[in-house]
């Protein structure tokens, strides 16, 4: 089967993208960002107020959620960068324009609510935290991943992985306000994950060997849009330690329960190009499930040394 242009990808899908358009709506529940907000628990920062100045003693919140907290806010502030390059993917005509300005809305909602939520609790140094948004915005987003079929895929998993991440950063707080607001993230993340991933899934009806060549891509180079956080490395390291988001729950929890869901490894030959592009991401998750299980047993080994010299 000849690959599909671009063009004709984007008019192929579009009954499916009105459909799933549709479903969101339906599901979609309206909510305000001011009502997942403590306000009472607000006072003046010092400045030009007159307040007081931030200092570590002002929140209970482990420092593993506030690193975490502070990640998932700055990768949120990167939005009009991912309202840009999904804008050049998918166009801002007809139903798949309708779509993207329904997304770029619906996210904006998550920084208002998550920095609403640090200011007033004081849960982080605003002073630093407006320092690394100004930062991280001035380098902005790139997609490194060029075309529709590639853009889809890589958002279906990346969707997936963003809504575990609000959800455990939220348990890991201890604090039911924080917990209740990235529950309602998470919500809006999953719908979000499961418009692109429907997308993706009649794409594989349409040439599955240019789909499945697209997935192998994504997940085999899969980074998420946090990366260009200053000191990401060192954040994600410790998110990971803390079990909020690691190899393994990547693995278990996003990249293996969406590819179940597209039949990607129970459907029958995808043509020589497709079953070439299957056989490279079964052997990749392979690697990659030794590399998780030794994350882990790395993880507990510490834990436990931790433990005995406590």
């Amino acid at each position: 089967m000849r690959e599909f242009s671009q063009t004709e990808l984007l008019l192929e899908l579009e009954p499916v993208v009105a459909g799933e358009l549709d479903r969101h709506h339906k599901m979609a529940k309206e909510w305000f960002p001011h009502e997942y907000v403590p306000w009472s628990e607000g006072r003046d920062y010092d400045g030009i107020f007159g307040g007081e100045a931030w200092s570590e003693t002002d929140s209970t919140i482990p420092e593993v959620a506030r690193t975490s907290l502070i990640v998932n806010l700055l990768t949120e502030d990167n939005l009009p960068s991912y309202h840009y390059e999904i804008a050049t993917a998918f166009g801002r005509d007809a139903a798949w324009g309708t779509w993207v300005h329904r997304w770029t809305a619906e996210e904006a909602r998550h920084g208002t609510a998550i920095r609403d939520y640090l200011t007033v609790t004081r849960a982080v140094d605003p002073v630093a935290l407006e320092r690394a948004r100004m930062s991280h915005m001035e380098e902005g987003f790139s997609n490194s991943y060029e075309g529709v079929l590639h853009s889809l895929a890589y958002v279906s998993f990346q969707e997936l992985a963003t809504r575990i991440a609000h959800r455990n950063t939220g348990k890991v707080s201890g604090d039911p306000n924080c917990e209740r607001l990235l529950a309602r993230i998470a919500a809006d993340e999953n719908l979000h994950m499961l418009f692109y991933r429907n997308l993706l899934g009649a794409a594989f009806e349409l040439n599955p060997a240019q789909t499945m060549r697209a997935v192998t891509d994504v997940v085999t180079t899969f980074q998420m849009p946090g990366t260009g956080i200053q000191g990401f490395s060192r954040k994600a390291m410790a998110i990971a330690h803390a079990g909020i988001y690691d190899l393994r729950l990547h693995l278990d929890d996003v990249i293996m329960p969406v590819l179940r869901q597209w039949s990607v490894f129970e459907r029958g030959s995808l043509g020589d190009e497709g079953d070439k592009s299957r056989e490279e991401l079964a052997e990749f998750l392979d690697r990659l499930e030794v590399t998780a299980s030794r994350f882990v047993e790395r993880r507990e080994a510490r834990r436990a040394r931790e433990a005995a010299d406590a």
